[in-house]
């Protein structure tokens, strides 16, 4: 239904054309499900912590990624272009927020479903949001999106629908991603499921 409005929308408006639109959304859902940095710390998230818990995760992913598509799209590269030590340094905060991200993942004790994880907790919406910007894949699916996706004549326009369709897949993908963790985790210390397991590895 939310695909057919923005179609309608935009054939009527002149935004871009229908091929291009569809384009756009085959693109945002493929890039968006695909498995990568944001979508297997989600699987972690989910299998450590559970849905509810992750929702902040789930939010800084789904919302920042968008905030990062505007900034691109509003030209923020030429930043980067004109001032190439901002570049340099940007490369290494990344590096150590990556390597933050990985040791703190990395040091998540496995919990089973009455465990009580009071040492430990999921990324924050402030952090989630933030990691979008040291993202490769991210910042690949933004410039692609930007370059290919919108319409010279129409730009602030073309990236805001850009940004809706990301948006859109974006919720889709985090909360099926944290739920398949969720489901993991029941599968892993489900008793009944053990005990199957150890007894066909006999």
């Amino acid at each position: 239904m939310f695909a057919i409005i923005l179609l309608a929308t935009c054939n009527k408006l002149y935004l871009m054309s229908i091929d291009l639109l569809i384009g756009l959304i085959g693109f945002a859902l493929v890039s968006s499900l695909s498995p990568g940095p944001n979508n297997l710390m989600l699987l972690s998230s989910g299998m450590n912590f559970g849905w509810r818990k992750s929702v902040p995760h789930i939010l800084g992913i789904a919302i920042g990624f968008p905030v990062m598509i505007f900034g691109v799209g509003m030209g923020i590269t030429q930043i980067f272009e004109a001032y190439p030590t901002s570049l340099m340094v940007m490369k290494v905060l990344s590096a150590a927020y990556l390597l933050y991200l990985a040791y703190k993942i990395a040091s998540t004790q496995p919990v089973t479903l009455d465990s009580d994880q009071k040492n430990t907790r999921p990324l924050t919406f402030i952090q989630a949001a933030a990691f979008q910007w040291v993202n490769p894949k991210a910042w690949t699916m933004a410039l692609t999106a930007i370059s290919a996706y919108t319409v010279a004549n129409n730009m602030f326009l073309s990236v805001l629908i850009v940004i809706l369709v990301f948006l859109s897949a974006g919720m889709l993908s985090t909360n099926m991603w944290t739920i398949i963790g969720l489901k993991l985790r029941i599968f892993f210390t489900d008793p009944t499921h053990i005990a199957h397991s150890t007894l066909g590895a006999r």
